[in-house]
């Protein structure tokens, strides 16, 4: 038996007092107030309520020692990544590995592997898998429905996972960006309770009036805080926050308690942003983590202060698994299973046959998912087919699946003045994302992940830079710090080539992205998210 005196939050109950928790077994068997010496805090853990971990680049058991630290005790994530490579092969190496560590994972059946059938996939996923691993305990809800269109149309496969859920009690999750009135209204009927893809607040409003609840969103690449916050005001019961995908060095920094700290600056009520940051997903899920309640397991954070939080401890099942910004605990290395079968390209692969007075270039936007598109003159291209000048560079997405014939198109805004970086952490599919000036720094960027058998890479000035990501060419099996270290010097490496954007490889990760409008670039071509069809590059 253990007792843990403070200022105790309860947020369920709304109050805050002194008092002392009785912890048995890891469980909370009394809450009791009385008067303490203590001046610390005692409150219920936070949770990401939308997180793909593939993103950090780390496998769960190094995520869960950067996270615990900054007080994150559960996060609700989907394995739509390692899924579209491995199907549900990598679902279950990421609960495996999730097991080693106490952080509380709590995985969703990927609903859309392949994402579309408009690109190149590692693996597929019908009903009969749906059903397979929304069975499992760890498996608690159907995972992001971003096939709004079938959703529209009552495609057959589609309506079939989601009344699977159904059938199971599981909550389903939404995405679809940019969907409003009668549209938002059907797809959210369909029993699509959350979404974490709004970007203005007239978007966010519709679709609360309709029974949605909104996960604000603020990770590497997608930065929708600033816009969506003022619904804390009216709004908390509804609203969870989440990152969606969260880079190793931006995770070093912080993860959830960031957007507690950034909304209490903003003056929004303790206890209104910790709902949102605890209790919401907790309820909305059904996740297995206490709220400081008689009978609830023992996972709490101990905090210096609250108004900053300033987070001292992390508990999870009654034992203290961080302090003082390090965690305490450790995980075994763990497997590297993959899936890549892409042999070294040649500069010629990625020179085009330009038939037309006018290009179609695919912008990208820092800090957004979604792009636009503009049409430009062919004659700014020069011998290398691109100009930097006009920053309008060469972007190829390379199948790794079965060795296949590049697609190139036109993209704007990744500002590179010479050289080329590339990825194989390409959403949804994961093929080899490449941007460069020239057809012979493209080349060289994407042989380096071929080498490696994934990761990420920038050639220039005579340098070439990559790290490794053997886990299904996602994840590194590193710890944090040092995958956070090398990520951060080739982040850097990107820029001193001329990228102005915030995140280049996490915005380059998002441009093949055919379920976020507008245009995008699969392995099969060049592709319109909002018209869902492939269109010419000229015209």
């Amino acid at each position: 038996m253990r007792n843990i005196e403070g200022k105790i939050v309860d947020v369920v109950n709304r109050r805050i007092f002194d008092g002392v928790i009785t912890i048995e077994n890891g469980v909370i068997t009394e809450v009791k107030e009385t008067n303490v010496s203590s001046s610390q805090y005692i409150l219920p853990g936070l949770v990401d309520a939308h997180i793909h971990i593939e993103s950090s680049m780390l496998v769960p058991s190094e995520f869960a020692k950067l996270a615990t630290v900054h007080g994150t005790i559960a996060t609700v994530s989907d394995p739509h990544e390692i899924a579209n490579v491995l199907g549900i092969d990598g679902v279950e190496f990421m609960i495996d590995n999730s097991r080693k560590v106490p952080l509380k994972f709590n995985f969703g059946a990927p609903s859309c592997v392949p994402a579309t059938p408009f690109e190149t996939a590692g693996a597929e996923i019908d009903a009969a898998g749906i059903e397979y691993l929304l069975k499992k305990n760890e498996v608690k809800y159907l995972a992001e429905m971003m096939n709004w269109p079938g959703v529209l149309n009552h495609d057959p496969l589609v309506m079939d996972k989601i009344a699977i859920a159904k059938k199971l009690g599981k909550p389903v999750d939404g995405h679809a960006p940019g969907l409003k009135g009668e549209l938002a209204e059907k797809y959210i009927s369909a029993g699509i309770y959350t979404d974490h893809e709004c970007f203005t607040m007239e978007e966010a409003l519709d679709k609360l009036k309709h029974g949605m609840k909104i996960l604000i969103r603020e990770g590497s690449a997608a930065k929708n805080f600033e816009a969506l916050i003022p619904l804390m005001k009216d709004y908390y019961k509804e609203l969870m926050f989440c990152s969606d995908d969260k880079h190793p060095d931006n995770l070093i920094q912080g993860h959830i308690n960031q957007l507690v700290n950034r909304a209490l600056a903003y003056g929004y009520e303790f206890l209104d942003v910790l709902t949102v940051a605890s209790v919401n997903p907790v309820k909305h899920y059904g996740l297995d983590m206490g709220l400081l309640q008689v009978g609830d397991k023992a996972d709490f954070l101990i905090a210096d202060s609250v108004e900053p939080l300033v987070i001292k401890e992390t508990w999870i099942d009654g034992e203290k698994v961080a302090e003082a910004g390090k965690a305490l605990f450790d995980a075994e290395k763990a497997d590297t299973p993959n899936l890549f079968n892409l042999k070294e390209k040649d500069a010629r692969d990625f020179h085009l046959d330009i038939q037309g007075s006018e290009i179609r270039v695919i912008e990208a936007l820092d800090g957004q998912l979604v792009t636009t598109e503009k049409w430009v003159s062919s004659d700014v291209l020069d011998e290398n087919q691109t100009s930097v000048e006009q920053d309008v560079l060469k972007f190829a997405v390379v199948n790794r699946y079965a060795d296949s014939t590049p697609a190139v198109a036109y993209i704007t805004n990744f500002g590179l003045k010479e050289g080329a970086i590339a990825s194989s952490v390409g959403h949804d599919s994961h093929n080899v994302l490449a941007v460069g000036v020239d057809d012979e720094s493209i080349a060289e960027a994407v042989n380096l992940l071929v080498k490696n058998k994934g990761g990420v890479a920038a050639v220039g000035k005579g340098e070439k830079k990559v790290l490794p990501l053997p886990v299904a060419g996602l994840m590194s099996v590193e710890d944090g710090y040092t995958v956070g270290k090398r990520y951060e010097e080739i982040d850097v490496f990107a820029k001193v080539l001329g990228s102005p954007l915030r995140s280049p490889f996490m915005t380059l990760s998002f441009m093949a992205l055919l379920v976020i409008p507008a245009l995008k670039l699969s392995d099969k071509g060049l592709f319109d998210g909002e018209g869902f069809q492939f269109v010419p590059l000229c015209r």
